[in-house]
């Protein structure tokens, strides 16, 4: 009874599954390990994910990959394909089961290959040679390209048929070469420095090989090729394999090309674009011209007008137009100054006429005058017998004095 009483409270299921979670992926070891086995069981619904057993002889793993995962997957899954995968552990806790969650996946024996890739790379990269400061440009527009590929490769066809549609006129070179097995590094590297010694010299190399598993192109993580193709005077463009895989020729070489026709692509531009880009260009340089002419020909009007301004010539027409203004003033003052003159010489004149005693006789009066010309004001002046002369207004009268008789009063 005493035991019923304090019995520890009983865990709801997923309770319990909630604990066994936590424990799973509480535990380093079992979140970052990879497995290996056989797949079986594949289903790919149209959710995306992927779900398989991975099995051996004794044991059954169940394996989940998310959709995000699965897009990034190198090649294709396929029932009886021994593999090794990476990921972690965990418990599903809808069934209760555990599961391995997998993030990666690679054919069983590309481990070793795979690990020795990265030691080798690590090592080339800190001698510098995958720098990008020793990568060079591709030449802009090159005449003669070589190829250093399988003499009997789809991928040098394709290379050729794109070569010949973006590019009629290059001069195509090929070194032909192993490009896989234990012979293939030695021939690539011979190739290589076969075309860095031609005269005249190609443009550019092209180091290229078709797709293919971790061993298929394992001849171009060769250290041998590596530093062949870092040592070429002429630039290369790596295109081995397809866009997922990358070799350490592909670090090395100045230019890395997803596949053998994307590296042919890269290595010729196409005429086309060329003279699109030629007529572009040649528009750019009219527009740019005339926009420089025009803008000489302002400045060329400016200086003519600051010219035109400091010039002694203006100066002339300035003073000759100064002088024209003062002629025209000078001119319009003396006309001024003559109708004043002639009003005032009108003026003085009739005044002059009210005063004339000539004007006087014409109105019957007489100067008389003795004939010393003293003008008779008074009849005192004259005496009897005195000689007078008398002006009329028309003609000249002499008379003598005569004894004037007293007037009769009334």
């Amino acid at each position: 009874m005493q035991g019923e009483l304090f019995a520890p409270e009983p865990l709801e299921v997923s309770e319990l599954s909630r604990y066994l979670r936590k424990l799973l992926e509480g535990d380093a070891a079992l979140q970052d390990l990879w497995v290996r086995g056989e797949i079986s069981n594949l289903s790919r619904p149209t959710s995306g994910h992927i779900y398989f057993t991975l099995k051996d002889e004794q044991a059954a793993l169940r394996c989940v990959i998310w959709r995000a995962q699965a897009a990034r997957l190198r090649g294709s899954l396929q029932n009886g394909l021994r593999v090794e995968a990476h990921g972690a552990i965990s418990l599903y806790e809808r069934d209760g089961t555990y599961q391995f969650y997998v993030n990666s996946v690679r054919l069983s024996g590309e481990g070793l290959l795979y690990q020795e890739f990265m030691l080798l790379k690590a090592r080339l990269e800190a001698e510098g040679l995958f720098d990008a400061e020793r990568k060079r440009p591709l030449p802009p527009a090159p005449r003669r390209i070589g190829i250093v590929t399988s003499p009997t490769g789809a991928a040098l066809q394709d290379m050729l048929n794109t070569l010949r549609q973006r590019n009629p006129l290059l001069h195509v070179l090929i070194a032909p070469c192993a490009v896989q097995g234990s012979e293939a590094p030695p021939q690539i590297v011979a190739a290589l420095r076969r075309l860095n010694r031609l005269s005249p010299p190609v443009d550019v190399i092209v180091v290229a090989r078709g797709g293919g598993s971790l061993e298929d192109l394992w001849a171009f993580n060769d250290e041998r090729v590596v530093r062949a193709i870092a040592e070429s005077r002429v630039p290369v463009i790596s295109g081995v394999g397809h866009e997922t895989d990358f070799t350490l020729s592909d670090f090395a070489a100045d230019l890395r090309a997803p596949t053998p026709t994307g590296a042919a692509v890269l290595a010729a531009p196409d005429v086309g674009e060329l003279l699109d880009l030629l007529r572009r260009l040649d528009a750019r340089l009219r527009e740019a011209v005339g926009y420089a002419l025009e803008q000489r020909q302002r400045h060329l009007e400016r200086l003519t007008l600051r010219l035109e301004r400091l010039s002694p010539r203006r100066f002339i027409y300035n003073e000759q137009q100064r002088l024209d203004a003062q002629q025209q003033r000078l001119r319009r003052a003396t006309l001024n100054t003559l109708r004043a003159c002639r009003a005032q010489q009108n003026s003085l004149h009739a005044r002059l006429s009210a005063l004339n005693p000539l004007a006087v006789l014409q109105r019957g009066y007489a100067l008389v005058t003795l004939t010393d010309g003293r003008i008779v004001r008074s009849a005192q002046q004259v005496a009897p017998g005195t000689q007078l002369n008398i002006r009329l207004a028309e003609g000249k009268l002499s008379a003598l004095v005569q004894p004037a008789s007293e007037e009769k009063r009334p």
